[in-house]
Protein backbone atom coordinates (compact mmCIF):
# COMPACT_ATOMS: atom_id res chain seq x y z
CA UNK A 1 0.00 0.00 0.00
CA UNK A 2 1.22 3.16 -1.49
CA UNK A 3 1.70 6.02 1.99
CA UNK A 4 2.20 9.36 2.08
CA UNK A 5 4.39 11.53 3.38
CA UNK A 6 2.44 14.94 5.32
CA UNK A 7 4.87 17.06 3.05
CA UNK A 8 4.95 17.30 -0.91
CA UNK A 9 1.99 17.50 -2.92
CA UNK A 10 -0.01 13.96 -4.55
CA UNK A 11 1.54 14.42 -7.78
CA UNK A 12 4.76 14.69 -6.20
CA UNK A 13 4.36 11.19 -4.11
CA UNK A 14 2.74 10.05 -7.50
CA UNK A 15 5.93 10.49 -9.29
CA UNK A 16 8.37 9.51 -6.50
CA UNK A 17 6.59 6.02 -6.29
CA UNK A 18 6.44 5.43 -10.58
CA UNK A 19 10.57 6.53 -10.30
CA UNK A 20 11.54 4.51 -7.56
CA UNK A 21 12.89 8.05 -5.43
CA UNK A 22 10.07 8.26 -2.39
CA UNK A 23 12.55 6.72 0.12
CA UNK A 24 14.69 9.92 -0.59
CA UNK A 25 12.42 12.17 -1.01
CA UNK A 26 10.24 11.14 2.48
CA UNK A 27 14.15 12.03 4.15
CA UNK A 28 14.53 15.39 2.35
CA UNK A 29 10.91 16.37 3.67
CA UNK A 30 12.11 14.86 7.39
CA UNK A 31 15.39 16.49 7.30
CA UNK A 32 15.19 19.61 4.85
CA UNK A 33 11.32 20.51 4.99
CA UNK A 34 10.38 23.05 7.94
CA UNK A 35 6.83 24.55 8.59
CA UNK A 36 8.84 28.03 9.83
CA UNK A 37 12.05 29.71 8.88
CA UNK A 38 14.90 28.97 11.01
CA UNK A 39 17.12 31.60 12.82
CA UNK A 40 19.56 30.68 10.24
CA UNK A 41 17.07 31.32 7.72
CA UNK A 42 15.86 34.39 8.90
CA UNK A 43 19.53 35.92 8.78
CA UNK A 44 19.91 34.74 5.28
CA UNK A 45 16.78 36.20 4.17
CA UNK A 46 18.17 39.57 5.49
CA UNK A 47 20.77 39.70 3.68
CA UNK A 48 19.54 39.27 0.20
CA UNK A 49 19.10 41.74 -2.46
CA UNK A 50 16.49 39.42 -4.97
CA UNK A 51 13.68 37.42 -4.60
CA UNK A 52 11.87 35.29 -7.65
CA UNK A 53 8.56 34.79 -7.09
CA UNK A 54 5.52 32.69 -8.44
CA UNK A 55 1.80 33.60 -8.08
CA UNK A 56 -1.14 32.09 -9.96
CA UNK A 57 -4.29 33.33 -10.16
CA UNK A 58 -8.46 31.55 -9.63
CA UNK A 59 -7.85 29.44 -13.24
CA UNK A 60 -4.05 28.07 -12.18
CA UNK A 61 -2.41 30.33 -15.09
CA UNK A 62 0.78 31.21 -13.21
CA UNK A 63 3.00 34.11 -12.69
CA UNK A 64 7.05 34.78 -12.64
CA UNK A 65 8.67 37.43 -11.52
CA UNK A 66 11.57 39.12 -9.60
CA UNK A 67 12.02 41.91 -6.98
CA UNK A 68 15.08 43.26 -5.73
CA UNK A 69 15.92 45.75 -3.37
CA UNK A 70 18.85 46.76 -0.79
CA UNK A 71 19.89 43.64 1.79
CA UNK A 72 16.74 43.12 3.98
CA UNK A 73 13.98 44.34 1.35
CA UNK A 74 11.85 41.12 2.49
CA UNK A 75 11.40 41.81 6.13
CA UNK A 76 11.44 38.76 8.33
CA UNK A 77 8.53 40.28 11.17
CA UNK A 78 8.71 36.32 12.93
CA UNK A 79 10.04 32.92 12.12
CA UNK A 80 6.62 32.63 10.38
CA UNK A 81 6.03 36.10 8.76
CA UNK A 82 7.84 38.07 5.66
CA UNK A 83 6.61 41.07 4.41
CA UNK A 84 7.90 43.02 1.31
CA UNK A 85 6.88 46.05 -0.67
CA UNK A 86 5.51 46.76 -4.22
CA UNK A 87 6.15 49.91 -5.75
CA UNK A 88 4.70 51.38 -8.59
CA UNK A 89 5.47 49.72 -12.01
CA UNK A 90 3.94 49.49 -15.56
CA UNK A 91 0.47 49.20 -14.06
CA UNK A 92 -0.57 45.76 -14.55
CA UNK A 93 0.24 44.41 -11.00
CA UNK A 94 -0.17 40.84 -12.43
CA UNK A 95 1.40 39.45 -8.78
CA UNK A 96 -0.30 41.21 -6.75
CA UNK A 97 -3.69 40.66 -8.85
CA UNK A 98 -3.44 37.15 -8.81
CA UNK A 99 -2.61 37.23 -4.69
CA UNK A 100 -6.25 38.98 -4.81
CA UNK A 101 -7.55 35.70 -6.47
CA UNK A 102 -5.38 32.80 -5.07
CA UNK A 103 -3.69 33.82 -1.87
CA UNK A 104 -0.75 31.01 -2.61
CA UNK A 105 3.25 31.77 -3.88
CA UNK A 106 6.50 30.56 -3.74
CA UNK A 107 9.26 32.84 -3.28
CA UNK A 108 13.12 31.47 -4.20
CA UNK A 109 15.50 33.75 -2.64
CA UNK A 110 19.42 32.62 -4.17
CA UNK A 111 23.12 33.15 -2.85
CA UNK A 112 25.13 33.82 -6.19
CA UNK A 113 28.19 35.39 -4.75
CA UNK A 114 29.03 33.64 -1.31
CA UNK A 115 27.82 30.35 -0.24
CA UNK A 116 25.95 29.34 -3.56
CA UNK A 117 22.86 28.18 -1.88
CA UNK A 118 19.08 28.85 -2.05
CA UNK A 119 15.95 29.47 -0.17
CA UNK A 120 12.70 27.96 -1.04
CA UNK A 121 10.00 29.53 0.99
CA UNK A 122 5.92 28.74 0.10
CA UNK A 123 2.65 30.27 1.97
CA UNK A 124 -0.01 32.32 1.92
CA UNK A 125 -0.27 36.00 0.82
CA UNK A 126 -2.38 39.06 1.86
CA UNK A 127 -2.08 42.82 0.72
CA UNK A 128 -2.09 45.70 2.59
CA UNK A 129 -2.17 49.34 2.16
CA UNK A 130 1.06 51.12 2.89
CA UNK A 131 -0.61 53.20 5.70
CA UNK A 132 -1.78 50.06 7.06
CA UNK A 133 1.17 47.47 6.94
CA UNK A 134 2.94 50.62 8.67
CA UNK A 135 0.22 50.86 11.40
CA UNK A 136 0.89 47.12 12.03
CA UNK A 137 4.52 47.20 12.08
CA UNK A 138 5.78 50.34 12.97
CA UNK A 139 9.78 49.38 12.81
CA UNK A 140 9.30 48.31 8.73
CA UNK A 141 11.70 50.74 7.01
CA UNK A 142 11.25 53.96 5.35
CA UNK A 143 12.75 54.06 2.55
CA UNK A 144 14.10 50.39 1.16
CA UNK A 145 13.82 52.18 -2.48
CA UNK A 146 15.19 55.61 -1.93
CA UNK A 147 12.75 58.09 -3.01
CA UNK A 148 9.97 55.26 -3.95
CA UNK A 149 7.02 55.32 -1.49
CA UNK A 150 5.56 51.32 -1.36
CA UNK A 151 2.12 51.12 -2.50
CA UNK A 152 0.73 47.62 -1.40
CA UNK A 153 2.87 45.48 0.88
CA UNK A 154 2.84 41.53 0.73
CA UNK A 155 2.14 40.27 4.05
CA UNK A 156 3.43 36.55 3.92
CA UNK A 157 2.41 33.26 6.23
CA UNK A 158 5.02 30.81 6.11
CA UNK A 159 4.14 27.70 5.47
CA UNK A 160 7.38 25.53 4.15
CA UNK A 161 10.53 26.51 4.03
CA UNK A 162 13.53 24.16 2.41
CA UNK A 163 16.76 24.31 0.41
CA UNK A 164 17.74 24.99 -2.86
CA UNK A 165 20.84 22.49 -3.25
CA UNK A 166 24.43 24.64 -4.19
CA UNK A 167 25.30 22.15 -7.21
CA UNK A 168 23.95 24.52 -10.32
CA UNK A 169 24.15 27.60 -8.33
CA UNK A 170 26.63 29.75 -11.21
CA UNK A 171 29.02 32.31 -9.14
CA UNK A 172 28.33 35.75 -9.71
CA UNK A 173 30.78 39.00 -8.71
CA UNK A 174 29.00 42.17 -7.71
CA UNK A 175 29.66 44.64 -10.22
CA UNK A 176 28.61 48.41 -10.86
CA UNK A 177 26.17 48.46 -13.84
CA UNK A 178 28.58 48.87 -16.81
CA UNK A 179 27.67 52.29 -18.97
CA UNK A 180 25.90 51.43 -22.51
CA UNK A 181 27.92 50.25 -24.82
CA UNK A 182 25.89 49.18 -27.69
CA UNK A 183 22.80 51.19 -28.95
CA UNK A 184 19.38 48.66 -27.58
CA UNK A 185 15.72 49.92 -28.14
CA UNK A 186 13.89 50.76 -24.93
CA UNK A 187 12.72 48.35 -21.86
CA UNK A 188 8.88 48.55 -23.34
CA UNK A 189 10.28 48.36 -27.32
CA UNK A 190 12.96 45.60 -26.50
CA UNK A 191 11.50 42.06 -27.57
CA UNK A 192 8.37 44.02 -29.18
CA UNK A 193 9.86 46.89 -31.20
CA UNK A 194 12.72 47.66 -33.81
CA UNK A 195 15.78 46.69 -32.74
CA UNK A 196 18.45 49.29 -32.48
CA UNK A 197 20.03 50.49 -35.50
CA UNK A 198 17.58 48.69 -37.98
CA UNK A 199 14.61 50.54 -39.56
CA UNK A 200 11.13 48.81 -40.08
CA UNK A 201 11.28 46.34 -43.28
CA UNK A 202 8.14 47.83 -44.56
CA UNK A 203 10.21 51.36 -44.21
CA UNK A 204 13.06 50.13 -45.84
CA UNK A 205 11.43 48.10 -49.12
CA UNK A 206 9.05 51.47 -49.45
CA UNK A 207 12.30 53.66 -49.70
CA UNK A 208 14.14 51.52 -52.00
CA UNK A 209 11.05 51.30 -53.85
CA UNK A 210 10.83 55.28 -54.40
CA UNK A 211 15.12 55.10 -54.87
CA UNK A 212 14.60 52.51 -57.86
CA UNK A 213 11.67 54.80 -59.10
CA UNK A 214 14.07 58.09 -59.05
CA UNK A 215 16.85 56.36 -60.49
CA UNK A 216 15.20 54.81 -63.47
CA UNK A 217 13.69 58.14 -64.69
CA UNK A 218 9.62 58.60 -65.71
Amino acid sequence: MTTHHPSGTPGEHLLQQQLGTAERASDFYDRQVTPHLTAMMREFIRRQSMLFLSTSGADGACDASFRAGPPGFVVDLDHRTLTYPEYRGNGVLASAGNILENPRLGMLFMDFTHHHIGLHVNGTARLYSDVEQRRRHPDLPRESAPGRRPELWVHVTVDEAYVHCSKHIPHLEPAPRPRASVTRPKDADYFTGVPAGREPVERAVTAEAAHARTSDGP
